[in-house]
């Protein structure tokens, strides 16, 4: 087995005890299917590198996330679904206990798809830079979601510009209505306890 990063050992020591059976459990796996993994700490969560970033996992107060960083090309439609839900915060689901997960057959394959990526040099395709608009325009129904909830409106008013964009284009840029309307209400949820969009990779 590779030689593993005290620093992950500290990190699982630190989280909830829901939580530590599972990033063990995933741990493990990772260093099962791939016994050359480099284990290391970016962004202050734990990542395990194979010729690249290929994987990481994290704990937060209610859930633990697993994330592929090329999953866009493993084609999987279970790893995209899962992305693309806000409560999810990695591409294998929510994880509240062992049970949440895949089977480890299944979470091998995974890490075995995202190991030849890296092997045969497969990168993700740069997206085009956007055109930054000075002006931003907010939706109609958003405004009307707002309005229900008046910390929420507050909050929002009085955020930067781009705070303002990112939850503007976060909820613009959903693929369904289901998915628009999660997001609105967890946005109201976020707005009005005073949060940005990304609050959870802001360090305390």
């Amino acid at each position: 087995m590779a030689n593993k990063d005290a620093r992950i050992d500290l990190y699982i020591s630190k989280s909830a005890d829901f939580a530590k059976p599972i990033l063990i459990h995933l741990r493990k796996l990772v260093h099962s299917a791939c016994p050359d993994v480099e284990e290391k700490i970016k962004w202050g969560f734990p990542h395990f590198d194979y010729k690249g970033m290929m994987c990481s996992m994290a704990a937060f107060k209610q859930h633990c996330a697993f994330t592929f960083w090329k999953a866009p090309l493993m084609k999987d439609k279970t790893l995209i679904v899962n992305a693309e839900s806000e409560a999810a915060m990695g591409h294998l689901g929510k994880i509240t206990s062992l049970k949440d997960l895949p089977s480890d057959n299944k979470i091998i394959s995974y890490i075995k798809k995202a190991m030849k990526l890296n092997e045969e040099g497969i990168k993700i395709p740069k997206k085009k830079p956007k055109t930054v608009n000075p002006e931003i325009v907010t939706p109609d129904y958003f405004l009307k979601a707002l309005k229900r909830s008046k910390t929420a409106l507050v909050t929002f008013e009085n955020f930067s510009l781009s705070h303002k964009r990112e939850y503007i284009e976060w909820i613009t840029e959903a693929k369904t209505e289901a998915t628009r309307n999660k997001r609105m209400e967890t946005t109201i949820k976020w707005l009005a306890e005073g949060k940005p969009r990304n609050w959870k990779y802001i360090k305390s």
